[in-house]
């Protein structure tokens, strides 16, 4: 590799020397202005450095880069390549086909087939097979698994070969998590060490996934992002990411969280503003004092929502707060020495005196604003303030009556007449209410705006220690007033790791949530892409029969309609606590 701007130079980690490409030596030696880029360009430039060949990275990309500035804007085309590539079973079990197929064309061309093998670290999740078949038992997680494995045998079989056959490719067994919560607590690097020509040389974690949803580890302080199989494959293969230089949207933080609201209202909050502002191709920075006030598990819903407000990468910067992360996930001290080392080195490193870098935009945000919320009934822009709730769906339900299909719910306008001291007008008659038998032999009575599914599910809160425990609080006051969850609510637990199961325990809340009927379903996806399982057989005629409107509340990140279940039409994000709350209620007229 070249280095023509001499930035090569070394830091030290603890008792170690170690060598990396200086975006403080490139700015000294008069190339831009690399100390006031955003924290993900900074990225983008070392990349870069490290990678100059002279063809696909030139000094003049590197010039561009380290001069970029949001007012002379400049279209740059850059070729990033990623430390490694992160697959879930759906999206990479076809990168394995090809694998196997270019080892199979190698055989017939009469060369040594183990010769083709990525030249990225490679990772593979087990997590998106896995069905809520059983519930509300102990036997639930058992039962899943084993179906999961009867129906996945063939796929599962070719993913084993691939584990044992091709080199720098890892695989997590199903039943242990979600990829990007994995990817979270387990395989983040944050800084990558490697030796390369008798040294050890530090460098940003980057990745790409071939799941959307892959921008959670951007709460860590990893620039990656979802791209398509073909461009994972490219990347495994060691092939570059060729993309303009993006404009870079800040969002400054401020205040912070009041009690009662959740990081999933931040995030849903978050998500509204930036939908408003339009952020598609662009990378989505967050900055600001508010960053102090918010662990990592909270920053990595927000970036685990990236997609729904249709940024490439939603990141924040390096703080102590990762370190904090790192060393409760078990990372070595040594690792966690390297981190702060490079990252305060490197000028990657933010604390509360830092200044701010420059954006193409800036909005803004005073934590202390955010209410709890929910969002839908099929968009996850459409933040409901949980005050409304009741009247915002009453205002969606006649569009789903009249077959319109939901509509964007008028929030704002059932905000003004709630605030005015008047109701929402709804017409009585569309309303309907239906009769079933209940397991017990009872007749229960389903209606539109029935909650039929509760879900606490996806990496997006259940990575989240504080929504979880909060969840598990309310399940405790719950029981113990005497409450439980409604007869026709199908309820379910899916954590995003082992980790989450171990730490209810130990605090003496899982036995709560299942008196409510949240046992664990599984380790994986689940309802928060439509593997949801059946429901009961009388509930789901009941639904069919009588053309009811019913409704799903999960903890999840997409809530479109029949996503959850075919059979439900609108479908609320909300936090762990607040699905606890609507499988108490059982309905939305609460």
């Amino acid at each position: 590799m070249m280095d023509t701007f001499k930035t090569k130079a070394t830091f030290a980690a603890g008792d170690r020397t170690v060598a990396y490409y200086s975006l403080p030596v490139l700015e000294r030696a008069g190339i831009g202005h690399p100390s006031q880029l955003p924290f993900s360009l900074k990225v983008l430039l070392e990349n870069l450095l490290r990678r100059e060949d002279g063809r696909s990275v030139t000094a003049a990309h590197i010039e561009a880069l380290a001069s970029w500035h949001p007012k002379h804007v400049r279209a740059t085309n850059i070729a990033m390549q990623p430390a490694r590539v992160l697959l879930q079973d759906f999206t990479g079990v076809p990168a394995v086909v090809d694998i196997a197929a270019m080892r199979d064309a190698m055989a017939r061309l009469g060369g040594d087939p183990k010769h083709i093998n990525p030249l990225q670290d490679v990772e593979l999740v087990i997590d998106h097979s896995v069905q809520v078949d059983a519930w509300g038992n102990t036997g639930a997680f058992r039962i899943n698994a084993d179906l999961e494995f009867e129906r996945n045998r063939e796929r599962y079989e070719l993913i084993k070969w691939a584990q044992q056959s091709v080199n720098r490719f890892a695989v997590l067994p199903p039943d242990t998590g979600i990829v990007h919560q994995v990817n979270l607590e387990y395989l983040a690097r944050v800084v990558v060490e490697e030796r390369r020509e008798g040294q050890t040389l530090a460098y940003p974690d980057t990745l790409v996934g071939t799941d959307s949803h892959t921008t959670m580890v951007n709460g860590l302080g990893v620039l990656g992002w979802g791209v398509g199989g073909i461009e994972a494959e490219a990347a495994m293969l060691g092939q570059p990411l060729t993309m303009l230089v993006p404009e870079v949207i800040g969002f400054r933080l401020t205040g912070r969280l009041p009690d009662g609201s959740t990081a999933t209202d931040l995030v849903l909050t978050v998500t509204e503003m930036l939908r408003k502002r339009g952020v598609v191709n662009k990378f989505v920075e967050f900055f600001g004092p508010g960053l102090s006030a918010l662990s990592v598990a909270d920053r990595a819903t927000i970036g685990n929502m990236s997609p729904e407000y249709g940024s490439t990468c939603a990141i924040f910067p390096i703080d102590d707060a990762t370190l904090e992360y790192l060393k409760l996930t078990g990372r070595s001290e040594s690792h966690l020495e390297l981190v702060r080392a490079y990252a305060q080195a490197q000028g990657l490193f933010r604390t509360d005196a830092s200044p701010d870098p420059l954006f193409t935009d800036v909005l803004e945000l005073d934590l202390g604003s955010v209410e709890p919320s929910l969002a839908g009934p099929k968009r996850p822009q459409d933040r409901v303030p949980l005050r409304i709730a009741k009247s915002s769906f009453e205002s969606a339900l006649e569009a789903f009556v009249k077959g319109r299909g939901p509509v964007r719910t008028p929030v704002q306008a059932v905000e003004r007449m709630v605030g005015e001291g008047g109701g929402v007008a709804t017409v009585p008659s569309i309303r309907r209410r239906a009769s079933y038998v209940g397991a017990s032999g009872d007749n229960l009575e389903l209606h539109d705006g029935a909650v039929v599914i509760a879900a606490i599910t996806s990496c997006t809160n259940t990575s989240n220690p504080s929504v979880m425990i909060g969840a598990g609080l309310l399940a405790k006051k719950a029981v113990e007033k005497g409450l439980r969850s409604k007869p026709w609510v199908k309820t379910s637990l899916a954590p995003g790791s082992q980790v989450v199961t171990e730490y209810l325990q130990k605090a003496g809340l899982t036995k709560y949530l299942e008196q409510l009927g949240f046992y664990t379903v599984g380790y994986g996806c689940t309802t928060c892409i439509g593997n949801s399982g059946p429901l009961d057989e009388p509930i789901a005629n009941c639904i069919t029969e009588h053309e009811l409107v019913a409704c799903a509340v999960l903890s999840g990140n997409r809530n479109f309609e029949g996503r959850i279940h075919p059979l439900v039409r609108a479908n609320y994000l909300a936090s762990p606590p607040l699905v606890v709350a609507y499988a108490l209620a059982g309905t939305m007229d609460f």
